[in-house]
């Protein structure tokens, strides 16, 4: 059918603690995000790093030190507006986009410290963080509070279509 959408997605592990997660669940999660928001076509790779890569990533590109969970690149050559008339789709949270091209870049060893601090599996975290990585490409930022909560509401959201259920603001009991 020619309104289904196209998606390219391309998986890289650099991480020996990553080689048991499933891509395919990854892909899932950044398909269903890009559905979600009316995102027709999109060409995005994902690669899973450890600390010392991201480490390097964040600050080669973004001038901060250390590791952080995800960093996205949008790779688009200009980047939409978002329209007055995507804010009034079904979802009034979720722009439209025709295109996507990036790439998300996760680190698993802190996606392994925060799972074990909210008290679910790597697995779960990851995907989180393919969501959130994907989430940012489409628009989504999290520097503010009101910003922070629209965006991790919207990950629990996809997340819980996909099965997983709420992972972000979840601590161990």
């Amino acid at each position: 059918m020619d309104d289904d959408p196209d998606y390219q997605l391309s998986f890289t592990c650099e991480s020996e603690i990553a080689k048991d997660i499933s891509s395919s669940l990854l892909e899932k999660a950044i398909a269903a995000t890009l559905t979600r928001h009316k995102v027709n076509r999109a060409q995005i790779s994902f690669a899973l790093v450890d600390d010392a890569r991201i480490a390097s990533i964040n600050e080669s590109f973004l001038h901060h030190e250390g590791p952080t969970d995800v960093i996205t690149f949008d790779l688009r050559d200009e980047t939409p507006a978002q329209s007055d008339e995507a804010s009034n789709s079904s979802d009034k949270n979720a722009p439209s986009h025709g295109d996507m091209d990036g790439e998300i870049v996760i680190s698993v060893e802190t996606a392994l410290r925060e799972s074990g601090q909210r008290g679910h599996s790597l697995e779960a975290e990851v995907a989180l963080y393919a969501v959130h990585g994907t989430l940012h490409l489409l628009g989504y930022d999290d520097q503010t509070e009101e910003e922070s909560e629209r965006m991790h509401a919207m990950e629990n959201v996809i997340l819980s279509t996909l099965g997983i259920g709420p992972v972000y603001g979840k601590t161990k009991t």
